[in-house]
Protein backbone atom coordinates (compact mmCIF):
# COMPACT_ATOMS: atom_id res chain seq x y z
CA UNK A 1 0.00 0.00 0.00
CA UNK A 2 1.50 3.31 -1.12
CA UNK A 3 1.86 6.60 1.12
CA UNK A 4 -0.52 7.93 -0.64
CA UNK A 5 -3.20 5.06 -0.03
CA UNK A 6 -2.38 4.99 3.22
CA UNK A 7 -3.61 9.04 3.51
CA UNK A 8 -7.31 7.68 2.02
CA UNK A 9 -8.15 4.97 4.23
CA UNK A 10 -12.27 5.29 3.56
CA UNK A 11 -13.18 3.16 0.45
CA UNK A 12 -15.93 2.96 -1.55
CA UNK A 13 -16.00 -0.39 -3.34
CA UNK A 14 -18.49 -1.90 -5.89
CA UNK A 15 -19.74 -5.19 -5.45
CA UNK A 16 -20.12 -7.41 -8.48
CA UNK A 17 -20.99 -11.15 -9.21
CA UNK A 18 -19.14 -14.57 -8.18
CA UNK A 19 -17.41 -12.33 -5.00
CA UNK A 20 -15.50 -10.26 -6.82
CA UNK A 21 -15.03 -6.08 -6.45
CA UNK A 22 -13.83 -3.12 -7.38
CA UNK A 23 -12.32 0.18 -5.44
CA UNK A 24 -14.23 3.03 -7.24
CA UNK A 25 -12.45 6.15 -4.62
CA UNK A 26 -10.43 6.83 -1.82
CA UNK A 27 -11.22 9.07 0.58
CA UNK A 28 -9.97 10.63 3.74
CA UNK A 29 -13.25 11.15 5.87
CA UNK A 30 -15.62 9.31 6.25
CA UNK A 31 -18.55 11.35 5.90
CA UNK A 32 -17.16 12.01 1.82
CA UNK A 33 -16.83 8.48 0.98
CA UNK A 34 -20.78 8.26 2.21
CA UNK A 35 -21.38 11.43 -0.20
CA UNK A 36 -20.13 9.87 -2.79
CA UNK A 37 -21.62 6.33 -2.33
CA UNK A 38 -25.02 8.20 -2.51
CA UNK A 39 -24.12 9.83 -5.88
CA UNK A 40 -23.02 6.48 -7.39
CA UNK A 41 -26.62 4.82 -5.89
CA UNK A 42 -28.41 7.63 -7.34
CA UNK A 43 -26.60 7.46 -10.68
CA UNK A 44 -26.40 3.02 -10.77
CA UNK A 45 -29.37 2.17 -8.43
CA UNK A 46 -29.13 -1.68 -9.48
CA UNK A 47 -25.43 -1.58 -8.52
CA UNK A 48 -24.21 -2.40 -4.86
CA UNK A 49 -21.67 -0.62 -2.89
CA UNK A 50 -19.65 -0.47 0.16
CA UNK A 51 -17.88 1.45 2.41
CA UNK A 52 -14.48 -0.23 4.11
CA UNK A 53 -12.02 1.42 6.21
CA UNK A 54 -8.41 0.23 4.78
CA UNK A 55 -5.80 -0.14 7.05
CA UNK A 56 -3.48 -1.66 4.55
CA UNK A 57 -0.82 -4.22 5.63
CA UNK A 58 1.38 -3.46 8.88
CA UNK A 59 4.58 -1.33 8.28
CA UNK A 60 7.64 -3.53 9.08
CA UNK A 61 11.32 -2.44 9.22
CA UNK A 62 11.78 -3.78 5.90
CA UNK A 63 9.28 -0.75 4.38
CA UNK A 64 10.91 1.60 6.50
Amino acid sequence: MSYAERLHPWVVVRLLPQMQRVIVARFRKRSDAEGHMQALKRLMPDAQFVIIFDIGEPITEEDS
